[in-house]
């Protein structure tokens, strides 16, 4: 046993000094010395193995040593895995026999291995992650980097100062097989995808040679494939022997490349035969062997032709060599063969002659000695060999095998073989080109040594820690999973990271306290540790930390007898107060012998370690068992104090960027995960958050940035929780961290403060709970109110804010947030544009949204009275005095809740203010289609009030736009919706559902009316291109069927004339003039259609000739149906509206031509004309539609109502017409005697006498007889015919005197064409005298004179 441990601490030595000249030596040496020991797991030798695991400890505790290993052998093709198969068999030892198996270890001494391995398995991880720790030291202190393919010299000097000596070879780089550690990972990748098709032929042959193929590890040959079987390890002797002997095509070629690449020539049949199977075993079926012998035969004839007659005597000699072999050197065959025997059975194989019986008498003696086998068959294979090492690794050992010599006289042995064994891979090895040996320093080189390593320390660590309680070998543990995760964390492999932090967290117990251990405390330490040492690398794995800590801080609470945040979270106001002076704690827990909490009862059962609720899912009742452990499993807890606790959040601050964000990130989803409880919420992370903010704070901007886009989304996801009182929590500890941000500065143009403020306003616009909305106000309001010379991009959210609390359905919600915004407004507006003057546009948006509350009589009037305060701070320049104005002129989008569309284009111009008058104006202009009366009224009058008080600050081509996107489309329903009167409006119902639909009331309309003339009165100047537009929108009020509304229009644009009558144009008549034509001509269409529907009125009773009748009579309305009566009444007061507005129409149009005679150009008395024209005839029309009169008459009579008008329009209309003609002809003589208007007189008063003599004429009566002449009655004149030409009398008498006042020529001229109709008039009855006299007068003074001449 000394001289074991003497070679081990020489190949230590080895190591230490001499490991870069000895590499393949070492190559060699080290699976034969320490891996054997090592992986022999079931009957090792105690002293043994623990003098290799002390070795092993000793080579982990210096880190080069372990990285060179990986390096030089791991990645190396040539070389064994030395590194993974050292950790795999540390993972062996440590896990101990397999349960079942027979070994030779006691208790006592299996118990040593395991905690001996994971000790050398710790050193391992230790020594990677100080070796990285190392590099990363050294690279960020050397600003120049010497490659890392550069060949470096051990750098471990002995303390007696003896270095290493390096051969000369490695001074030669272009000698090295690896440049760097980009290398190295393809060599790795190359070796390992090289050993999974070796490990997938071992299985299946033909897949395992598809796939070398396929990935170019092998040529697609026979003779290259035959090279691979014959050259590479690991390959199964057995499998390669089966492949060979195959009778398939390609690998029956393969077998012949492979026999083929033997050579014969210089060895004796017995030496070949040996050779030649020393690579592969043969297969036991017999055609197998056949066909490799037959070609062996062949092959070895060809090398030896002069050997035997023919290939068959070798075939034959061939089959009894392997017959003899298994007859000599099996213990199951008890009769062995005979040297004579075996001469026997080869006599005349050589054609049919005998071989010398000397040659066969040696072959005998040769086989029977020397037993032929494959080239891995060695006897330290076998068990029984472990006991020999002692003697076979001897000092004298070494110098055999390294010198080669052997006593010749001394049988060989199992050690001889070995020995043997071990010089031919010196040989093989000294075949080949010597490799360099490499010495990295690019820590990348370590992941591929954790990917090889982290699955067995997991497996080590784990189930060491799970078994034993032994402190020290758990405390080994605790140290491994810490280096394990610092490593992989640092080097950025996630899932390593993550498997490892999973485990210890696991290993805490902590989701399970009544089953905790010392052991799962110090897992808590150490999670603590990995907090504190690493945080910067953790990344997700923060959660697994942050959610122990939060369970550890639950158990503490509960050990405290402190009550749980669920009482408080979950309970009214009244539980909260009965379950405060009861906590359920240690203290309670230690006088009951039940517990009734179920919170506390589901942390005593315990649960799953990935679980949300600790126990939720369990069920039972708490054994008295579990309480007791759980009871003193609390006071182990005590060894973790608050210190410990908030140490980690404390140290929040020396994290880097990346680190606190993703610390950040886990921590809101521990604190979610917390609330969400179903059984048990707490708050514990949620405080935590809030201190770490308040930790972070001095952060730059750009981390702050990221950490609160984490923060914000989960305070809006939390904010927006169903359970009320989790979500007031959220938003109070949110109010707190606003309440800090305000406290610092903001520079102008910033916008942080906008972010830390957006959870408020998205949680605002987005619950459903009241509760949190006025909470949300409240403490907006406090902290606005507070702290409002600190705000300055926080205005924007604000104003979101109040904007949402706007159109809420809670009244107090309104008045509180508008209570504020009344503040803000009246003493601190120079605030809000401070900074940023866009928030002139977020403070008028808010106050729009104002105006729209249902509680309109507390809060939409005097929110349009702010919106006027707004316009006259705006008036004054304080926002471009104030804040940073909008040079770009652009305007903002304001139809986001169906207002008028302004785009860009509109208000593009040098006026900076023109983009904050937009919203304010565009604002009040959608609130003027309000469906309140009082609010149309009052954004009306503020508007157009602020147009005219301020428009002389607008530029002129700002003042085109707001006529074009802001002024006339208040109007657009006026001036483009000529009422449409027809058949479907018949009906009352569908009369109300047109005035409903349609616009103002009259009210309102008189008002818009009177502001806009006014308006555009004020500012003629500037605005005058828009005069057309005016006139559209007061014609479209007079075309309104409804009276009042048209009489709006006309006493408009009597105000628009008489205010610029003397600064009009021609043309500006012109339009006034032909957009009074064309509302007068316009309605004439609609309202025949209204009054066609008394067509389809039916009298019964009475027939046609009854209708005719005198209406003297009076009807009854029995007949009547009261649909019918309803249309018709519809109808009359349709027809009384419509010859109203006529009315007023020819009586505007007179009052201008009188007042304005300056506006009567040609083009101007064209249109008057064609206006006076259209009504006269209309009249007349209206007037000749006698059945329709009648109609009209006889509901009249029966609802009682008065008629239309209809003599009196038509005597109005022609009266009109005559005096404008007679006007023209007294002050246009010579224009009047050019558009012919003495001819067009004589034509009206001709008409007008027509007229009147129509109604006279129906005194005749003609009664027809058969065979019998017409007689002719003269019927004396009805009341009702009596009244009428009363009432045509005085326009009748006009006409005649205006025939006998005309010239004598034109008299003259004109005679022969009225003269029939003055006959007429003498032949009629008259209701006054005065036609009499007209006529007397005309026929002695006109005719008379005409006669007498």
């Amino acid at each position: 046993m000394a001289i074991f441990q003497l070679q081990c601490s020489i190949f230590m030595s080895l190591l230490l000094k001499f490991r870069s000249g000895l590499k393949a030596e070492i190559g060699i040496f080290f699976p034969m010395l320490v891996l054997r020991v090592l992986e022999n797991v079931l009957q090792p030798s105690f002293l043994q193995k623990m003098t290799v695991l002390n070795l092993l400890e000793k080579i982990s505790q210096d880190s080069q040593i372990i990285i060179d290993i990986f390096v030089n052998y791991d990645c190396d093709l040539d070389a064994p895995n030395i590194f993974e198969r050292t950790v795999n068999g540390l993972l062996k030892t440590a896990l101990g026999p397999p349960a079942g198996s027979a070994t030779t270890l006691s208790p006592a001494q299996d118990i040593t291995f395991r905690h001996e391995s994971v000790k050398c398995l710790v050193g391992i991880i230790k020594s990677m992650g100080g070796w990285m720790d190392q590099q990363l030291r050294i690279g960020e202190s050397s600003h120049t980097r010497f490659p890392e393919s550069d060949i470096s010299t051990e750098g471990h000097s002995t303390s007696n100062g003896e270095d290493a000596a390096l051969p000369d070879y490695d001074f030669h780089p272009e000698n090295s097989e690896f440049s760097d550690a980009t290398t190295l990972e393809q060599r790795r990748a190359y070796k390992l995808e090289l050993q999974k098709g070796i490990a997938l032929f071992n299985r299946k042959p033909s897949k395992g040679i598809e796939f070398l193929i396929s990935t170019k590890k092998v040529g697609g040959s026979p003779e290259e494939i035959a090279a691979f079987l014959k050259s590479a390890s690991g390959l199964n002797e057995t499998v390669i022997g089966d492949y060979l002997g195959e009778r398939d095509e390609f690998p029956l070629k393969v077998m012949h490349a492979y026999v083929d690449s033997f050579n014969f020539k210089e060895m004796d049949f017995g030496e070949a035969i040996r050779f030649f199977l020393r690579g592969f075993r043969l297969p036991g079926e017999a055609q197998k062997i056949d066909r490799i012998m037959e070609k062996f035969a062949e092959r070895y004839c060809k090398c030896k032709p002069s050997s035997f007659t023919s290939a068959d005597t070798a075939y034959v000699l061939a089959y009894s060599v392997i017959m003899l072999n298994t007859d000599a050197h099996n213990n199951m065959v008890k009769d062995k063969m005979s040297k004579a025997d075996f001469i026997r059975n080869n006599r005349g194989i050589d054609d049919g002659k005998d071989l010398p019986e000397e040659y066969l008498g040696a072959l005998y003696d040769q086989i029977v000695k020397n037993e032929i086998k494959m080239s891995s068959d060695s006897p330290a294979q076998q068990s029984k060999q472990a006991t020999s090492l002692n003697k076979l690794l001897g000092l004298d050992g070494i110098l055999n095998l390294v010198t080669g010599k052997q006593t010749e006289e001394k049988p060989l042995g199992a050690n001889g073989l070995l020995i043997k064994h071990i010089q031919e891979q010196f040989k093989a090895k000294a075949g080949k080109s010597e490799s360099m040996y490499h010495s990295v320093t690019d820590i990348a080189i370590l992941r591929f040594m954790v990917e090889v390593c982290w699955g067995p320390m997991l497996a080590a660590f784990s189930m060491t820690l799970d078994q034993s309680d032994d402190r020290l070998a758990t405390a080994h543990c605790l140290q491994g999973f810490r280096y394990a995760v610092h490593v992989t964390a640092v080097m950025g492999m996630q899932t390593q990271r993550d498997a490892f932090m999973t485990s210890v967290a696991k290993f805490t117990y902590l989701h399970c306290a009544a089953d905790m251990k010392q052991k799962n405390v110090d897992a808590v330490k150490a999670i603590i540790l990995i907090a504190l040492e690493d945080g910067n690398h953790l990344q997700e794995a923060w959660e697994h930390i942050l959610t122990c800590l939060s369970r550890i801080e639950h158990l503490q609470l509960l050990g405290e007898g402190a009550p749980t945040d669920a009482s408080f979270l979950t309970a009214s106001n009244g539980e909260m107060e009965e379950r405060t002076p009861k906590p359920s704690g240690l203290s309670s827990l230690k006088k009951k012998g039940t517990i009734q909490d179920p919170a506390v009862m589901a942390v005593v059962r315990g649960g799953s370690y990935d679980s949300t609720t600790v126990g939720f899912n369990s069920s039972g009742p708490v054994t008295p068992e579990q309480l007791s452990n759980f009871i003193s499993n609390l006071n182990l807890l005590d060894q973790i104090g608050n210190f410990e606790l908030n140490h980690v959040f404390v140290h929040s601050q020396q994290l880097n960027s990346e680190a606190i964000v993703a610390f950040v990130r886990a921590l809101c989803k521990v604190a979610i995960s917390e609330l969400q409880s179903p059984t048990d919420p707490r708050v514990f992370s949620l405080t935590k958050i809030v201190e770490i903010a308040h930790y972070n704070m001095n952060r730059i901007r750009l981390v702050w940035s990221r950490i609160w886009s984490v923060l914000s989304d989960f305070f809006v996801s939390v904010g927006l929780s169903e359970n009320l009182s989790v979500a007031i929590f959220v938003m109070d500890s949110l109010r707190q961290l606003a309440m800090k941000f305000l406290e610092r500065e903001e520079l102008a143009n910033y916008n942080f403060q906008n972010e830390f403020l957006r959870p408020f306003v998205i949680v605002m616009q987005k619950s459903s709970s009241a509760e949190i909305r006025e909470l949300i106000v409240r403490c907006i309001s406090q902290m606005v109110l507070s702290r409002v010379s600190n705000v300055k991009s926080g205005w924007k959210s604000v104003f979101l804010i109040f904007t949402a609390a706007a159109a809420d359905e809670r009244k107090n919600i309104v008045l509180l947030a508008f209570e504020t915004m009344e503040k803000i407004v009246r003493e601190y507006f120079p605030y809000i544009t401070e900074t940023e003057a866009m928030t002139f546009t977020d403070c008028v948006r808010c106050l729009l949204a104002f105006t729209t509350s249902r509680f309109n009589n507390d809060v939409s009037p005097n929110a349009i009275a702010f919106l006027r305060f707004c316009a006259v701070k705006l008036a004054e320049g304080e926002l471009l005095s104030n804040g940073k104005s909008i040079s770009d002129g652009s305007t903002l989008d304001t139809a986001e809740s169906g207002e008028v569309v302004l785009n860009a284009e509109t208000f593009t111009n040098k006026d900076e203010s023109s983009s904050f008058w937009v919203p304010l104006l565009a604002g009040l202009s959608k609130l003027t289609s309000d469906s309140r009366l009082a609010i149309r009224k009052s954004s009306l009058e503020v508007l157009f009030s602020i147009l005219k008080d301020h428009g002389h600050v607008f530029s002129s081509h700002f003042w085109i736009a707001v006529f074009h996107s802001i002024v006339l489309p208040i109007f657009n329903f006026v001036s483009e919706k000529e009422v449409p009167v027809g058949d479907d409006q018949s009906s009352p119902s569908s009369r109300t559902s047109h005035s409903e639909a349609s616009t103002w009331d009259s009210e309102t309309a008189s008002v818009a009316a009177h502001c806009l003339v006014d308006l555009f009165v004020s500012f003629f100047n500037v605005v005058r291109p828009q005069l057309s537009s005016i006139v559209l929108i007061i014609t479209g009020f007079i075309k309104s069927p409804v009276q009042g509304t048209a009489s709006t229009g006309v006493a408009a644009l009597v105000r628009l004339t008489d205010d610029l009558g003397i600064k009009l144009s021609e043309h500006e008549w012109s339009q006034i003039y032909v957009g009074l034509k064309e509302a007068a001509e316009s309605t004439i269409p609609g309202f025949f259609k209204v009054l066609g529907t008394m067509n389809n009125i039916e009298f019964t009773h009475y027939s046609q000739n009854d209708l005719e009748m005198d209406s003297d009579h009076g009807f009854s309305g029995d007949d009547i149906e009261d649909d019918n009566l309803q249309t018709a009444a519809y109808v009359i007061s349709r027809m009384k509206s419509h010859i109203a507005v006529q009315l007023l129409l020819i009586q505007v149009v007179a009052d201008l031509y009188t007042s304005h005679p300056k506006s009567l150009s040609r083009g101007n008395i064209a249109a008057i004309l064609e206006l006076f024209s259209s009504v006269a005839s209309h009249a007349h029309q209206l007037s000749s539609e006698m059945k329709v009169q009648k109609k009209i008459q006889r509901v009249c009579s029966v609802l009682e109502l008065s008629g239309p008008p209809v003599v009196h329009f038509e005597n109005e209309s022609y009266q009109n017409y005559l005096n404008f003609l007679q006007y023209l002809l007294l002050q246009f003589p010579g224009l009047s005697s050019e558009m012919g208007m003495e001819s067009r007189l004589v034509t009206v008063c001709m008409e007008v006498v027509q007229t009147y003599l129509n109604c006279t004429s129906q005194q005749f009566a003609q009664v027809k007889s058969v065979n019998r002449p017409v007689l002719h009655w003269i019927l004396p004149l009805g009341s009702a015919k009596k009244e009428e030409l009363a009432a045509r009398t005085t326009l009748v008498v006009t006409a005649l005197r205006v025939l006998g006042n005309l010239e004598r020529d034109m008299f003259k001229k004109h005679a022969s064409r009225f003269f029939p109709l003055l006959v007429d008039l003498v032949r009629s009855e008259h209701s006054s005298g005065e036609v009499q006299r007209v006529l007397t007068y005309i026929f002695q003074q006109c005719i008379g004179s005409i006669i007498l001449e």
